[in-house]
């Protein structure tokens, strides 16, 4: 099948039509119909599926006659969730030119000397959950099951009940002490989320290296009462000291030469008459050092306190995940530029989003390639990447896992 007809057949699912964008969060009924769309790719492929404790699915092209489990693989793919109204491209892109991929090889005549697996991460943008790589992290050991079980949403629905309704056992998640085995090499393709690539008129480019980042969460305590008969001079108002402390991450920011945005937020007791009694306010900063990003949160936080201690409101400040810098090994990059040496000199980037392939990096080794996005517009319904570079994406993977493949 052409990449053309598998990126189509996924563009509905999940799509919101009033935005445009994606809501395919994690364990909902849009996620559970990728899933089923991922297993019939592996089936129409003569693929065995595979989902493993922590939900990620694994679908295994073994060479001929191979006995036993797999080990020392060639592994593809990426995530199929999204963040709230995203775009079709961010982490499915990744799957589907792994099934194109391994198309373009099978016909070309390729027989694999080692196992190929198409791998999809459950729950990599955290967005109904709140912590990032949910998957990917619960596999390395990065993520306690004891943590991760107790993980809610916004409904209140803890990670262990959700995967209960999908008919999934919490008890199954876990490190897996395979792992390093079974995975030689993880080669992510993701579509590039800035305009590095188009500036340089280029559609490829190979990960250098991901920025730390991580998520902080900002409770700001005070008190509730009525908008219109509570004096300006008695308010206890969290929603002051927050609104400072967007406008300082905004500026520390720039300083460091960093990124710092308050994305989430959540009002209580949320009426338009009534002073908020409690703003929770999620901060997600990067840099591209780690002492940066340490000094980039202190100076945040420390300004955010003196903002709370001002208006007579209580801070507290918790680190609900944090990602160290990751530098991709030069081996499997270089690798990859010789198996595309025929497309001339390829870019290398760093990108501050994070991956998969930036956790997995910390128990195999791992690489990534980026497909061009011409606006650089990401995590949103207007992300976009032209189809010509897409199929270029594939094909520049079906060469790389050609060349793995060929040991």
């Amino acid at each position: 099948m052409t990449f053309d007809a598998l990126w189509d057949s996924i563009l509905d699912v999940g799509r919101e039509p009033s935005t445009g964008g994606y809501r395919r969060f994690a364990w909902s009924d849009a996620d559970l119909t990728l899933r089923e769309w991922f297993a019939g790719c592996a089936e129409q492929r003569g693929m065995a599926v595979e989902e493993d404790r922590n939900g990620n699915l694994w679908a295994w092209w073994l060479p001929a006659g191979w006995q036993g489990d797999p080990v020392d693989a060639f592994v593809t793919g990426s995530h199929l969730d999204s963040v709230p109204d995203g775009g079709a491209y961010d982490g499915p892109l990744g799957i589907v030119s792994a099934f194109a991929a391994i198309d373009l090889v099978r016909a070309q005549g390729v027989e694999p000397r080692r196992p190929v697996a198409v791998v999809a991460f459950a729950d990599e943008e955290g967005a109904r959950f709140g912590v990032a790589c949910v998957g990917s992290q619960l596999s390395t050991g990065v993520l306690k099951p004891e943590r991760a079980l107790t993980l809610r949403d916004a409904d209140g629905i803890s990670l262990a009940e959700a995967l209960t309704r999908a008919g999934r056992d919490p008890r199954h998640l876990g490190a897996d002490p395979t792992l390093a085995e079974r995975v030689g090499v993880y080669v992510e393709l993701h579509v590039e989320q800035g305009r590095a690539l188009d500036l340089v008129d280029q559609p490829l480019a190979v990960a250098a290296a991901i920025w730390p980042h991580g998520r902080w969460l900002f409770t700001f305590t005070g008190e509730a009462n009525h908008a219109g008969a509570t004096r300006l001079v008695d308010r206890r108002d969290p929603m002051l000291a927050y609104a400072a402390t967007v406008h300082t991450a905004r500026q520390a920011a720039e300083l460091h030469a960093a990124v710092a945005t308050f994305g989430k937020l959540r009002v209580l007791p949320n009426g338009a008459n009534a002073i908020p009694s409690e703003i929770l306010a999620w901060l997600d900063a990067r840099a591209a050092d780690e002492p940066t990003l340490t000094r980039l949160v202190e100076q945040i936080t420390a300004a955010a306190h003196r903002h709370a201690a001002d208006d007579r409101v209580e801070l507290r400040v918790d680190a609900e995940s944090i990602t160290p810098i990751v530098e991709f090994p030069a081996a499997p990059r270089d690798r990859i530029n010789r198996a595309l040496g025929h497309l001339g000199e390829i870019p290398v980037l760093p990108t501050a989003a994070g991956h998969d392939a930036g956790i997995l990096s910390a128990v195999v080794p791992t690489a990534m390639l980026f497909v061009r996005n011409p606006t650089g517009v990401s995590h949103s319904p207007a992300e976009y990447a032209r189809p010509e570079d897409c199929r270029t994406g594939a094909a520049a993977l079906a060469a790389v896992l050609a060349d793995w493949v060929r040991d």
